[in-house]
């Protein structure tokens, strides 16, 4: 079976993710984000795209979300999402990280299981202020409109907060529920 590709973005936490779906028992491998997409096509079955500092530094990131994969976007990874599909970024009324308490709107896939709100620890600088036609939100928060979207036809998912610190409640489900995405293809 082919890895889930957790895109490296240059963010702090990439090396987490793949932690994270490692000590689940999820095949994972990190890739940069000038992989070929003809190399990420057929070397995966599935893609985390990962934070970082500035969506000017995410290589072929916007290619990959045209492949057909399914592609769960972290943080920075979000904002990819959205920019691509004709949604807007703008910088956060609140700025750096911290805790966050996030309400869960709809129970989708990648948010199955969890309770109506969570604490999750997250990044304000940006955040997505437009969601992309054909989208969905998934999640709010007091600060952010757009903890979380989806365009599960597509099977493209985005979280602006980090779930795989451990300061965010059970991260690990949302990356067990895009792994099963993968498998369910």
């Amino acid at each position: 079976m082919l890895p889930i590709f957790v895109v490296n973005n240059f963010g702090q936490f990439n090396h987490l993710i793949v932690r994270m779906l490692r000590d689940l028992d999820i095949d994972a491998k990190m890739v940069p984000n000038t992989t070929s997409p003809d190399e990420v096509q057929s070397g995966c079955r599935g893609l985390v795209l990962g934070g970082g500092p500035s969506i000017e530094r995410t290589g072929n990131c916007a290619a990959y979300l045209d492949l057909g994969l399914p592609v769960l976007g972290v943080c920075l990874g979000l904002h990819v999402i959205a920019t691509r599909f004709g949604g807007t970024v703008t910088p956060g009324r609140s700025g750096g990280y911290g805790a966050v308490e996030v309400e869960i709107e709809d129970h989708d896939t990648v948010l199955a299981g969890y309770p109506d709100t969570i604490e999750v620890w997250a990044s304000h600088a940006d955040e997505v202020s437009v969601i992309p036609n054909g989208f969905k939100r998934l999640a709010h928060s007091p600060i952010c409109q757009a903890e979380s979207i989806a365009c599960p036809e597509k099977q493209i998912y985005g979280v602006q907060w980090h779930p795989e610190v451990s300061h965010s409640l059970d991260g690990r489900v949302v990356y067990q529920n895009f792994n099963q995405v993968t498998l369910d293809g």
